[in-house]
């Protein structure tokens, strides 16, 4: 069972299921959040378990970003269907996964190629972003 945390350990979590592959996303809203882009997983709703207080953010009408209040890392975004993207940087360790894409590339900042062989989607990719393998 993967497990992630925080910088700071106040919120933990344990996925109890299958994870997608990791999706790039360059949309402005991922990149001006993390300050670069955004390399995210996700899994059934139900499947994630995590302690400790989250703080939501409410970035669009349609979804939400969900990070610790006390050290600021992001953990989480929470939208429309049945699953909740996990920042892939925040499991502790090597959580078996590996990197199936890209989108929002049209969005992309102006300082960095995407420079992969992977696919490379102008805005969202269903085919990339629903997947739970």
């Amino acid at each position: 069972m993967p497990k992630g945390s925080c910088l700071c350990g106040s919120i933990t979590y344990t996925v109890n299921g299958p994870l997608r592959p990791v999706v790039a996303c360059h949309c402005q809203q991922c990149r001006k959040t993390s300050g670069h882009h955004v390399a995210a997983t996700s899994a059934l709703r139900g499947d994630i378990e995590i302690s400790g207080e989250v703080a939501w953010y409410a970035s669009s009408p349609t979804a939400r970003r969900g990070f610790c209040a006390t050290c600021g890392s992001q953990l989480f975004w929470d939208g429309p269907g049945v699953n909740m993207s996990i920042f892939a940087g925040s499991f502790d360790g090597d959580a078996g996964l590996r990197l199936a894409g890209h989108i929002f590339c049209a969005d992309k900042g102006g300082y960095y190629d995407i420079s992969s062989d992977l696919p490379c989607a102008d805005t969202d990719d269903p085919k990339l972003t629903t997947q739970v393998l």
